[in-house]
């Protein structure tokens, strides 16, 4: 033992290489061996790293000298080097990345889809309801997914953290409860049927935790988290960008390819059965494709044997060509960027380039803890913090992605028949209506707001958050949210060319549009992973970790469903009583709210507690 004190996360303990003579291993090693010259490693960036050691048994050791201890990291200024931007192709296990970037595309791709037709979808179910009852069961509607992901997100964070199921199983059980949900829904006739199935899809969906959870296990070094995170928010932009263009287009072909589809009995009796039944064939590739090539992350779990990877690897194998080479594997380690050996070794030039082999993968792996951290001691003062401002974060933000194509769908104002009777605009706060966009401009507007998103976060991103840190990045950011929610409901007083009843149109609407769609998008760019990396590493011990994302869920789930129901009633109230902004600015409250509770987060290092083992397991390092 090094007399590490347990629950002080900053007292020193010593490195389990500080003492290593390499020296005089050198001296002993070169009286049986030659060095070669000009043999080396290269570091995650490319750069010239240590040299290798040949040894009798034919293993290359690493010398790599004194490595400073885990105190000295931590208070360690970040060196000018540490500052430079991680590229994409530098990320590690980009395979498992590209796996986990499907199965969670497949499900923006479903719920962004449904909401670009779920307006009129609920008038088709009751054409005698008034426009303030829709826009109040559309965001019941919306708000039903995430509320039975609040009572189930955290019991899957546990699952997942469990040694009988693991992350891969409730991933899997995720995905296959948003199919059947997705089906359900698309076969609604009416609304509490379309209310039950986005119940059982939120009821069986805990991925987004547990995604987190495993990209986190699969990227542990800090200097990729800016890359690795982005992963889960970009994918959603995608699925922002696709997946409304998809709603629109496919939604009641019946009703608006007339010609070509009037007369197919069954378009007309499920109108909105070909958007859901396209993407349940999204849903169902990613299924398989995770059972067959996504890999368990659970240290406790990574030896078991798994029939997905075991047939996926002899379909690849089928229909790939493998030869045989020798090249330089690294041995397996609790971190591939601390690994200390290589192995000359039979293996295929594709395997060599991921940096580990099936071989390498035998029951050789050490687990970086033995004991569990009770529940109770998790909600450290950071964590409790960082919560609070993740709960004020997807209030708002979920509740925006909500009322926005509600308020895209909502009839213009028509001066010639107002609603409510007798009123009379008076700005700039008295004003009602929406831009009655139909499905496929609905889905124009929102794939602009995704295509601002993915821009931003692939270009500006990385740079900025590089440049000024995770906290700083994403706290700075939250000051765009106040500013594009005050200016939103004045979208429906811009001059259209078009006079009303009828939809918004011409050039300044649109313009108006991808105005305010850039302050919120690009508030939403840095707030949303930057929240994510701090919601990973403010765990207290890496034995809670898909619990923490788990709770992280929770909140975030209950902020979507107390948002959209309230706001969505609000929104309806004010559309009735000609103050259709006033939602919009009560979200900007909300916005200020959550930018003073980020003054109480920090950054975390995902282990801030000690218990007995951690240690022990450092040492045998």
């Amino acid at each position: 033992m090094t007399g590490h004190k347990y629950d002080k996360p900053d007292d020193e303990d010593r490195d389990p290489l500080s003492e290593l003579d390499t020296d005089s291993l050198l001296e002993s090693v070169a009286d049986d061996t030659t060095l070669e010259s000009g043999l080396g490693v290269r570091d995650e960036s490319g750069q010239d790293a240590t040299p290798l050691v040949a040894s009798r048994a034919g293993t290359l050791n690493i010398d790599t000298g004194a490595v400073p201890s885990r105190h000295e990291q931590r208070s360690r200024k970040p060196s000018d080097s540490s500052k430079k931007v991680v590229a994409w192709r530098d990320l590690p296990k980009k395979k498992q990345l590209v796996v986990i970037t499907l199965a969670r595309l497949s499900e923006p791709l479903v719920q962004t889809s449904l909401q670009s037709y779920m307006f009129y979808q609920l008038q088709w179910f009751d054409p005698s309801l008034p426009d303030s009852v829709i826009s109040s069961q559309a965001g019941i509607l919306h708000a039903s997914f995430t509320a039975a992901q609040f009572f189930t997100a955290m019991i899957w964070g546990r699952v997942a953290d469990s040694i009988w199921a693991g992350r891969k199983t409730v991933i899997l059980i995720g995905l296959l409860g948003t199919l059947l949900s997705c089906i359900g829904y698309g076969f609604s006739t009416t609304f509490y049927q379309a209310l039950f199935f986005r119940c059982l899809g939120g009821a069986t969906n805990g991925n987004v935790g547990v995604m987190r959870t495993m990209i986190s296990e699969i990227v542990r070094e800090k200097k990729y988290q800016s890359r690795a995170f982005l992963i889960l928010p970009m994918t959603f932009n995608i699925g922002v960008i696709i997946g409304p263009v998809l709603g629109g287009i496919l939604s009641d072909p019946a009703g608006s390819y007339p010609d070509t589809f009037g007369k197919v009995e069954f378009l007309l009796k499920f109108p909105y059965a070909t958007p859901n039944l396209v993407s349940a064939v999204f849903l169902c590739v990613a299924m398989i494709m995770c059972w067959m090539f996504l890999e368990e992350t659970h240290d406790a779990l990574q030896e078991r044997r798994d029939f997905g990877i075991i047939l996926g690897r002899k379909l690849t194998g089928l229909f790939s060509r493998r030869s045989t080479s020798i090249a330089y594997t690294p041995l397996h380690s609790r971190d591939t960027s601390i690994s200390t050996d290589v192995e000359m070794s039979p293996v295929t030039p594709r395997d060599s380039s991921e940096g580990v082999t099936a071989a390498s993968k035998k029951p050789t792996s050490r687990r970086r803890y033995t004991t569990r951290l009770p529940f109770c001691r998790i909600f450290t003062s950071n964590v409790t913090f960082t919560f609070i401002a993740h709960f004020f974060l997807a209030f708002h933000v979920g509740t925006f992605n909500s009322l926005w194509f509600v308020f895209l769908s909502t009839p213009v104002y028509n001066p010639a028949k107002p609603d409510p009777p007798d009123f009379v605009p008076h700005l700039p706060f008295r004003f009602t209506g929406g831009l009655g966009l139909p499905p496929r401009s609905v889905g124009l507007a929102m794939a602009i707001l995704g295509t601002i998103g993915i821009t931003m976060q692939l270009f500006l991103y990385p740079r900025l958050s590089s440049r000024l840190g995770t906290v700083r990045s994403w706290r700075y950011c939250l000051f765009l949210f106040p500013i594009s929610y005050s200016l939103v409901p004045f979208l429906s007083v811009v001059p259209s060319t078009t006079a009303a009843p009828s939809q918004k149109t011409g050039p300044g609407i649109w313009v108006a549009i991808a105005g305010v769609l850039l302050i919120q998008v690009t508030g939403r760019t840095f707030a949303l992973p930057g929240q994510t990396i701090l919601v990973n590493n403010c765990t207290p011990h890496p034995s809670v970790l898909g619990t923490v994302h788990g709770l992280g869920q929770s909140v975030s789930s209950f902020a979507r469903t107390v948002g959209p129901v309230l706001c969505g009633w609000l929104y309806g109230y004010g559309l009735s009583h000609g103050m259709v902004g006033g939602v919009f600015w009560g979200l900007a409250s909300m916005a200020v709210c959550g930018l003073f509770a980020s003054l109480w987060v920090r950054e975390g290092n995902g282990h801030e507690i000690w218990l007995e083992g951690d240690e022990d397991d450092e040492e045998n390092k």
